[in-house]
């Protein structure tokens, strides 16, 4: 049951408000979940960041099966996976022509290994959605640092796309070289993109298809804004603050929602001594909170180890994480949908929970909402919020025994649209 009531609507009540989110974007929000890989040859040196000097025959998995990563990340809930094609230390996890630095010079498979292919062959077989990191700083390539370097790169995201996309996601990082580096070319790296996936949503610190979070912990912003000023701004050191990438700009001129992209374990990279710093139940459990139940799309990082297998441990995890997602919200003791300002629902049991759902393809609107309890008599406030957006999930302090849960909508830009309110 949904009735309406007053708010405070800060600006005009037109249907859409704001920058929109294109329909790439809002299927984007929709997977909510997927896996990082990080992987090469940092998984054999123990390095995170590689100089770009090792010894292409250090990258050898004995057992490497790509089939077993897609079907651990489905099974864990995940809706695609995203693999390192190329981390700063310039090496290529396919044969490129644009690099001698790859798999091509290594021993493993007689230089004939692949693993971009075996990943896209993987996701083909299963049905799962791939996307690909490719960093611009190459530690290895003579002419990085130069104009030419560039059109190098460009050819190098072509060539990546072309052979083994289309790709759901293109991630870039925003590290180089030093300050003395000519700025990257993104106009040109985005076209090299969208020429050859052109649905892909471009992550960076400014987008344009979603934003780095401002920290590796596993947190977005308790406000958090899908919009952003780029203006000026770009990737690495000219990103905007940690601060502002954490929360969104509530006046942002562009569609950019977050992305929290965190580690399982302690270190990007696998290594033979992190194991025991593998993430708890609980931690997981608190990051889903603070990622998803805060409007961001979370990207967890499972990487594998020197065989090329996602170790046993994390799989584990990552299967127990699975099941306590299922059964926190396994039963849902009211709901309602609609387009609506205030909500309230009759509920029968003491609730834990409550997820709410912003019409996000009408722009993001909510500032201010207010949760309330009738128990007895009385209404009781028991949660509020600030931005809404694609999901937000607040839990309650102890469990509530109230007849009715009240959610109202005490502040927006425009005329707010709830999508959904459940309670759990």
């Amino acid at each position: 049951m949904a009735v309406f009531s007053t708010l405070t609507v800060t600006s005009c009540t037109e249907k859409t408000y704001g920058p929109l989110p294109t329909d790439d974007q809002l299927a984007w929000a929709d997977m909510e979940y997927y896996m990082f890989c990080h992987f090469g040859p940092n998984t054999f040196s123990g390095l995170q960041w590689g100089l770009g000097n090792e010894n292409p025959d250090i990258f050898n998995p004995t057992e490497l099966d790509c089939g077993q990563w897609v079907r651990t990340a489905k099974e864990a809930g995940m809706k695609g996976i995203i693999l390192t094609a190329k981390h700063h230390d310039g090496f290529c996890l396919w044969p490129s022509k644009y690099s001698t630095h790859t798999v091509a010079q290594s021993a493993w498979r007689d230089g004939k290994g692949d693993v971009v292919k075996e990943l896209r062959d993987a996701c083909d077989k299963y049905d799962f959605p791939m996307g690909v990191y490719i960093s611009p700083w190459d530690r290895n390539h003579p002419a990085y640092g130069t104009e030419e370097y560039n059109r190098i790169f460009a050819g190098t995201i072509e060539e990546v796309h072309k052979n083994y996309g289309p790709f759901f996601e293109q991630w870039f990082d925003g590290a180089n070289g030093g300050a003395d580096i000519p700025d990257y070319d993104w106009p040109l790296f985005h076209k090299a993109v969208y020429d050859n996936s052109p649905h892909a949503v471009i992550f960076s610190d400014v987008g344009p298809g979603c934003r780095w979070i401002g920290n590796e912990s596993g947190y977005a912003g308790e406000t958090n804004w899908c919009r952003l000023d780029v203006e000026g701004f770009a990737p690495g050191k000219q990103a905007p603050s940690q601060e502002i990438l954490n929360t969104g700009q509530s006046d942002g001129a562009e569609w950019i929602p977050g992305e929290v992209d965190v580690p399982i374990r302690a270190d990007w990279f696998y290594t033979t001594t992190n194991e025991s710093t593998l993430k708890s139940l609980d931690e997981l459990m608190e990051i889903w909170f603070s990622s998803v139940g805060r409007g961001s799309n979370l990207i967890l990082n499972v990487t594998p180890d020197q065989r090329g297998l996602i170790p046993y441990a994390d799989s584990v995890r990552l299967m127990e994480f699975k099941a306590a997602r299922d059964a926190y919200f396994a039963k849902p003791l009211a709901s309602c949908t609609g387009k609506s300002r205030k909500a309230v629902l009759k509920v029968k049991e003491p609730s834990k929970c409550i997820v709410l759902q912003e019409e996000i393809k009408y722009g993001q609107k909510i500032k201010a909402f207010t949760v309330e309890a009738l128990v007895g008599d009385n209404w009781q406030q028991v949660a509020s919020g600030t931005t809404v957006g694609h999901k937000r999930m607040l839990q309650f302090s102890s469990p509530v025994n109230a007849s009715k849960i009240r959610v109202t909508v005490t502040d927006a830009f425009a005329k707010p649209m709830l999508k959904s309110v459940t309670v759990y």
